[in-house]
């Protein structure tokens, strides 16, 4: 069970602007309503100009964390677009694999690079929340599935099925003190979709932000990420996408079919449609481009006995699963189940090293 969460800005300092202080007063009154103790991390709340100025503190509130006996969680407050400029001062002097010990490290969006770095570490995570975009949501409550998942993950320590959100949510266009307890404009939903290939299929699952992953091989945006990503290994060889599960969900960006074509061509080309054993396809926020993107999928990938299975329920769409990287997973379409085997909790130990995976 989970009794203290440290929150951590590994990518935008956005936690600590005035302007967010509404929603932080919400999700912490909700976190502690849980029962749970909180704190943030030194450098969590400096605000968004010193968080992008100093990376190196951004890898020290990480280090810390996982250094500490009392952490049970580590929660992003969101993510951003520049995580991958704490590589460094994880890996040059092995830093990263030296301080992690058995914790909950819960995040998505850019975070998908810190996934990777804890990856390449042999460590398991979870994706699919984060602090502001969902304690922090300013609905009358969490969003009931979102809620369902955040509390399964703090009472059990692991995630064992995912199923289907029977509604999702429009993207919230204003933020605020007015914007409190005014609750999201919701649709109905249909479930995941089997887009192609055999509905049931297994595998550990790996992933996350298909545009987080474009930024490692495209110096659109910044210039130096893909060198950097290649010079510490960062996204993993063919070798270790072997009989995974490969996660993709687009950002708020929305990306065109074209970017999200150019993306697909850059895994292609790394090897992983060759090597993996089925795809899980994030709704779209706003469920934009949604069928665009099902037709730059069968395009790319070009192999339709790979299983593709759209419309779930995790990243920048809300409402938000958590998916569990590292655990053995199955994957059943027909059934409209994810399930999750060889499950283990956060052992009472929190100083215990992690098992590679």
């Amino acid at each position: 069970m989970v009794k203290n969460i440290s929150i951590v800005s590994l990518s935008s300092g956005i936690l600590g602007e005035p302007f967010v202080e509404p929603e932080m007063k919400t999700g912490l009154k909700r976190l502690k309503e849980y029962g749970l103790n909180v704190r943030f991390m030194p450098n969590a709340l400096k605000g968004s100009e010193y968080i992008s100025a100093h990376p190196e503190k951004r890898a020290e509130d990480l280090l810390q964390a996982f250094r500490d006996p009392d952490t049970d969680m580590i929660l992003c407050a969101i993510g951003g677009d520049d995580t991958y400029r704490l590589l460094p001062y994880l890996f040059d002097n092995n830093e990263l694999a030296e301080a992690v010990s058995e914790k909950i490290f819960l995040g998505f969006s850019d975070t998908t690079l810190n996934h990777f770095m804890l990856h390449k570490v042999g460590f398991p995570t979870f994706y699919g929340q984060c602090f502001l975009s969902d304690i922090c949501e300013l609905s009358p409550e969490m969003l009931p599935y979102t809620r369902k998942a955040f509390e399964e993950l703090i009472r059990t320590g692991t995630i064992k099925e995912i199923t289907p959100s029977d509604i999702w949510y429009e993207e919230r266009k204003e933020y605020g003190p007015e914007q409190i307890g005014k609750p999201l404009i919701s649709h109905p939903d249909s479930g995941f979709e089997l887009l192609q290939g055999d509905p049931v299929f297994s595998g550990r699952i790996l992933g996350g932000c298909i545009c987080s992953m474009y930024d490692m091989f495209d110096a659109e945006r910044h210039a130096d990420m893909p060198g950097m990503c290649r010079k510490y290994g960062l996204f993993p060889d063919h070798e270790d996408w072997k009989g995974r599960i490969l996660l993709l969900e687009s950002s708020e960006e929305k990306p065109s079919p074209e970017k999200y074509r150019k993306a697909l061509g850059y895994l292609k080309s790394a090897g992983v449609f060759d090597a993996v054993s089925g795809v899980l396809i994030g709704k779209p926020m706003d469920n934009a481009y949604a069928e665009e993107y099902k037709e730059q999928l069968i395009r790319v990938i070009n192999d339709p006995e790979l299983p593709i299975v759209c419309n779930i329920n995790t990243g920048h769409a809300m409402p938000r699963c958590i998916i569990p990287f590292g655990q053995d997973a199955v994957v059943d379409a027909d059934k409209q189940t994810i399930r999750f085997i060889d499950q283990q909790t956060i052992p009472t130990d929190h100083n215990k090293k992690h098992r590679a995976y």
